[in-house]
């Protein structure tokens, strides 16, 4: 009986769906190794929902910083695309428009994907109250660390 319990929770672990929490945790240490960017999209791979469809695009674009030769260009576009499409079903998502602003402030100029980087910050400071006190952390977390908020900016987000 006990074999039986144990293989079925093995099973039902397998197959269950990320949970929020466990994909923000990972998500800002993503980029810094291949290992990390591989474990992430695993991760979210099974996640469904628009603020999934946004993790997965990430992923897909941290992916393509590991990849070799002219496949990385179309790797990004694809990921581009998938958050945008993201964005564009659920504009009020503030974790999407995190999502946004975080790949498009730490991609390299030469890409061309920043032209939201102003609006999704000012989405994300407008909106801030309405969020929850686990959304509101990972937003300040990233502020935090970013090149785009100013200080004043991130008073705001305490």
């Amino acid at each position: 009986m006990k074999l039986i319990i144990a293989f079925l929770s093995a099973f039902i672990f397998l197959f269950q769906a990320p949970d929020l929490e466990s994909v923000r945790a990972k998500y800002p240490s993503a980029h810094t190794t291949k290992q990390n960017a591989d474990s992430f999209a695993k991760l979210v791979e099974k996640g469904s929902g628009s603020t999934m469809a946004g993790y997965k695009a990430a992923a897909k674009i941290i992916q393509a910083k590991f990849a070799k030769g002219e496949g990385r260009k179309k790797i990004i576009s694809a990921g581009a695309t998938s958050l945008e499409n993201a964005v564009k079903a659920d504009p009020d998502n503030a974790e999407l428009r995190l999502i946004r602003l975080s790949i498009q402030e730490s991609l390299p100029k030469f890409i061309k994907y920043s032209g939201h980087i102003a609006a999704d910050k000012a989405f994300l400071l407008k909106n801030y109250t309405e969020q929850n006190s686990s959304l509101k952390s990972h937003i300040r977390k990233f502020a935090a660390n970013s090149k785009s908020f100013t200080a004043a900016e991130k008073q705001k987000l305490k």
